[in-house]
């Protein structure tokens, strides 16, 4: 399976986040949205905007791992957020987060929205891996 980083010269460097990737080859996989729910259904870390991406990046590797692939095959995330300031104002936790599972930010939204499923969440990602047929992680 080949995955190459698109970057047009026409925009803006990314930071925190690729413009796209081209994937050929591979399985498709589609990510479910994933609040911070535990193991037992309940939100983890309610209040703590940090701890929650932590357990939603641990759910999200959870379900890839399950495919039979790696967080480095997750190609587009969604990133849905109670506030996006207090988002924006933990970016450096939330990026060395984002280190311990990938090497290269997914192409990536954010978007602010009014309230989610479970009343503690404070966020919420869905999106897609591209999973090598072999499994494992991409080239």
């Amino acid at each position: 399976m080949d995955k190459e980083i698109v970057t047009p010269p026409s925009l803006a460097e990314p930071h925190g986040f690729n413009h796209g990737f081209l994937v050929e080859g591979g399985k498709t996989l589609f990510l479910a949205g994933q609040d911070a729910s535990g193991p037992d259904g309940e939100i983890v870390a309610p209040g703590d905007l940090v701890g929650q991406f932590e357990q939603v990046m641990a759910n999200l590797d959870a379900v890839v791992t399950e495919a039979s692939g790696t967080s480095e095959d997750i190609v587009k995330l969604n990133v849905y957020v109670a506030d996006r300031d207090a988002y924006r104002e933990h970016l450096a936790e939330v990026g060395e987060i984002f280190a311990e599972y990938v090497d290269e930010y997914p192409a990536m939204a954010l978007f602010e929205v009014s309230g989610f499923f479970k009343e503690d969440a404070l966020i919420e990602m869905e999106g897609f891996a591209v999973i090598d047929e072999e499994g494992g992680e991409s080239p």
